[in-house]
């Protein structure tokens, strides 16, 4: 947990500066991109639905979304390239083989390229199952790296000097990401952010959906959302792509736990203002604990629920 003495400095500032919009902040910055927009995800419906979709955000970056038919996480992945490098963020919740689709955007991509040569480092939102079940299928391939599940080994990976406190990086050549660390949900939770895209990804703590938080870490959960806040005051954000959607068209409300097809299910992308959102309901919830009021309670917004629950029995 980040001491308290060193966290609400970062969040008075952040708290301050994002109402005016982190684009703003920056100036002389160019104009907002046009806001995102995905064709219809596999949802479940279609029995003829495919075990894995693809859409492009740009030629060098993509978004992978497993059918919910092969596991009910029905998570999204994230490939982004660089000159040198691939980077995957999660591996999927198993149920399918994750791998052949990878391998053939990376030809595809190396087509395009020259054939070039290039490494696949293979990465993760956080430990949880549903993010690295397919992590065995790339542990021989050629010229890949997967990396560890532990606090220390993402830190260490990353450059991530003082966990979580500080920032971290990866170069993939010509394209530098910053890696946030993120605790609360899960002990080894990051962030991805992509200068290039203007896009964070965002892995469990912020999707449309429940944002499970242990109690017995809300206040490290706490911590990550003051961090966020700040990087995002510093830093233009066009939206925070989530590993999940759990969210209906219908502002605040989910789908049943282990739903198995999401009907009318909401947009993928969050607007940046929901980080602001979020920071003062985890605020909020834990000042009035911490002076005497109720333990945070499960608390509905239009795009993401906050979702206290008991501890994790120790491994």
């Amino acid at each position: 947990m980040q001491p308290a003495s060193t966290a609400r400095p970062c969040a008075t500032i952040a708290r301050a500066l994002l109402p005016l919009g982190a684009a703003a902040l920056l100036v002389g910055a160019a104009p907002a991109p046009k806001p995102l927009h995905f064709d219809h995800w596999i949802d479940g419906t279609a029995e003829s639905e495919p075990e894995m979709q693809v859409q492009k955000i740009d030629a060098d970056t993509f978004v992978i979304r497993q059918s919910v038919r092969t596991n009910f996480e029905a998570p999204f992945l994230y490939l982004l390239f660089g000159k040198d490098r691939a980077l995957l963020i999660d591996s999927g919740a198993g149920g399918l083989k994750i791998r052949p689709a990878i391998d053939r955007l990376i030809g595809e991509w190396q087509a395009r390229h020259g054939n070039r040569a290039i490494d696949l480092v293979v990465a993760h939102s956080h430990s949880h199952g549903d993010h690295h079940e397919g992590d065995d299928e790339f542990r021989a391939r050629p010229r890949t790296t997967v990396i560890g599940l532990a606090p220390q080994q993402v830190a260490s990976f990353f450059q991530v000097k003082d966990w979580p406190r500080s920032t971290g990086s990866i170069d993939l050549g010509k394209r530098v990401l910053d890696v946030i660390p993120t605790p609360g949900h899960e002990p080894a939770h990051v962030m991805v952010y992509d200068a290039r895209t203007k896009l964070l990804f965002s892995g469990d703590m912020l999707y449309p959906g429940r944002l499970y938080v242990p109690l017995d870490k809300f206040g490290d959960f706490r911590a990550s959302a003051d961090r966020l806040a700040a990087f995002a005051a510093t830093h233009p954000v066009r939206a925070l792509l989530g590993a999940h959607i759990e969210m209906t068209t219908t502002p605040g409300q989910d789908y049943p736990m282990e739903a198995p097809t999401h009907v009318s299910e909401r947009a993928l992308p969050l607007a940046p203002s929901v980080i602001g959102e979020l920071q003062k309901a985890v605020d909020g919830a834990a000042d009035k604990a911490a002076n005497g009021g109720p333990a945070p309670t499960i608390d509905r917004h239009a795009d993401f629920i906050v979702y206290p629950r008991p501890p994790r029995p120790a491994a």
